[in-house]
């Protein structure tokens, strides 16, 4: 059995990393408390390394806010740390680490993201996930870490935490008064929401594919959907029809994003990976979890045809 070592189990994307892997795999799974990527000491790391013997090392922690010098240490320093560890103590170990698609800023509206388009983030946590991938692929590249970098889009799906979006909308219908307004920033971007899911799927390949002819492979739905919607779907789902106000502050990491779409074409070639889950799957996951943890009662998921949303 494939032995495995993945930080940031215990997160929305790695606790879904880890049931995938798990059938599989022989994991070690340390808690922060045993191995903080941010504050081990290159020499623990490599004990640990020493330890667990891995044939493959998946990194699926970070932060995705904070200050500026809190996002690199998190995400660029730690990568470097796990790089270099990776490579004296487990050299021939496969590295699978999470990026996003925060790295590659704005993109041309009806435009698709392949993975040649050059990084322009435009946050502090874009230039930190952006330098990560770079670190990633000079250690590729030099013949010292076989490294593959997933650029994950927006995730969704159940465990979804209210730090984000569509959980945070969650969270607020399970528990607005009749008549009460829903109150978000503003919801006129588009983005590609794949569900965690299928990114914990395309982890899975990451693991296992031999000889990757790509590094850095983006892992979206290949659709891109207006915000807007997709919480009007969620409040659908959740049978809970109100009135959105968009009179909150906007997202410090994406404000000025307005559209986003991953094309997907290089992980369907490079691991046969390809998303199968659409949004309406993925917000009536998020809502049935969420519901019954709020003391609500879910509404059953049974979507027809002109209830799914992609693209215009």
């Amino acid at each position: 059995m494939m032995r495995v070592l993945l930080f940031g189990a215990s997160g929305f994307i790695g606790a879904h990393v880890r049931r995938e892997l798990a059938a599989t795999a022989d994991l070690t799974c340390p808690s922060r408390g045993e191995c903080d990527l941010v504050t081990a000491t290159p020499e623990a790391l490599r004990a640990l390394l020493d330890r667990a013997g891995p044939d493959a090392v998946v990194s699926c922690a970070g932060a995705v806010s904070g200050a500026a010098e809190d996002l690199v240490r998190a995400n660029t320093t730690a990568t470097a740390k796990l790089v270099d560890a990776v490579a004296d103590a487990a050299p021939g170990a496969r590295l699978v680490r999470l990026g996003s698609a925060a790295e590659y800023g704005p993109v041309p509206f009806g435009v698709a993201a392949t993975e040649d388009r050059p990084p322009a983030p435009v946050s502090a946590y874009g230039v930190s996930q952006a330098a990560a991938t770079r670190l990633m692929e000079l250690a590729a590249d030099a013949g010292r870490v076989d490294a593959v970098v997933l650029r994950v889009f927006n995730p969704v799906g159940p465990g979804m935490p209210g730090t984000t979006l569509l959980g945070r909308v969650a969270a607020l219908l399970a528990r607005l008064a009749p008549g009460e307004d829903l109150r978000t920033g503003p919801l006129g971007a588009y983005r590609d929401f794949v569900d965690v899911r299928d990114v914990a799927a395309a982890v899975g390949r990451a693991v296992t594919v031999a000889a990757p002819g790509a590094r850095v492979l983006n892992v979206g739905s290949g659709r891109a959907v207006p915000v807007r919607d997709a919480v009007h779907l969620l409040a659908s789902v959740a049978g809970r029809p109100v009135r959105v106000r968009e009179d909150r502050p906007p997202s410090p990491r994406s404000a000025e994003v307005g559209w986003m779409r991953a094309d997907v074409g290089r992980a369907a070639s490079v691991l046969g990976w390809v998303p199968e889950h659409d949004l309406y799957d993925s917000v009536g996951a998020l809502w049935s979890q969420a519901a019954p943890a709020r003391g609500t009662d879910p509404v059953p998921v049974t979507a027809g045809p002109a209830q799914r949303r992609s693209e215009p």
